[in-house]
C-alpha cells in the first residue's frame, strides 16, 4: 500500500449506522435482562425459605434479621454471606405454623424501610437545630 492511500480517509459503506451524513457510528447498547435483586432458593416452603439478595452486604443483612426477628411469628432468622468476594447475602426465615415466609420478608423490608425514614426525618430535625444554634 502506497503512503498516499494510507494517508487518505476512505470511507466503508457498510460501516455507516446512521446514514451518508458523515457522523459517526453510533454504538447499539445490548439490553441485558433485568437481574432480580432478591431470589427465594431452592428448598422452600411457605414457612421456611432462604433468599438470596444480590449487591448486598452485612448493611442490609443484619439491619433486616434485626427488624424480623423482632416479629413474634418469626421462630428463626440468621442470615450469612456465602463468601466475602461475592456481593451476595442469603437470609433464611422460619416461621410459626399458618405464617408466610413470604409475607413476614416483606413485612420485615417495609418496616425497616419505615425505621430509615425516621432516623432521617430525626437527622434532618437534629442537623437544621443545629446550623439554627451556630447562626
Amino acid at each position: 500500500m502506497s503512503s498516499q492511500t494510507r494517508d487518505e480517509d476512505q470511507v466503508m459503506e457498510d460501516a455507516l449506522v446512521n446514514g451518508q451524513d458523515g457522523e459517526p457510528p453510533i454504538a447499539e447498547e445490548e439490553e441485558e435482562p433485568e437481574k432480580q435483586g432478591i431470589r427465594v432458593l431452592p428448598g422452600s416452603t411457605d414457612t421456611a425459605a432462604s433468599f438470596e439478595f444480590e449487591k448486598e452486604d452485612h448493611t442490609l443483612g443484619n439491619a433486616l434479621r434485626y427488624i424480623i426477628m423482632k416479629n413474634p411469628d418469626v421462630e428463626f432468622c440468621g442470615y450469612s454471606i456465602p463468601h466475602p468476594s461475592e456481593e451476595r447475602m442469603n437470609i433464611r426465615i422460619q416461621t410459626y405454623d399458618n405464617v408466610s415466609v413470604y409475607d413476614v420478608i416483606e413485612k420485615g423490608l417495609n418496616d425497616l424501610m419505615d425505621l430509615c425514614d425516621v432516623v432521617m426525618d430525626k437527622f434532618t430535625i437534629a442537623r437544621d437545630e443545629f446550623a439554627a444554634r451556630q447562626s
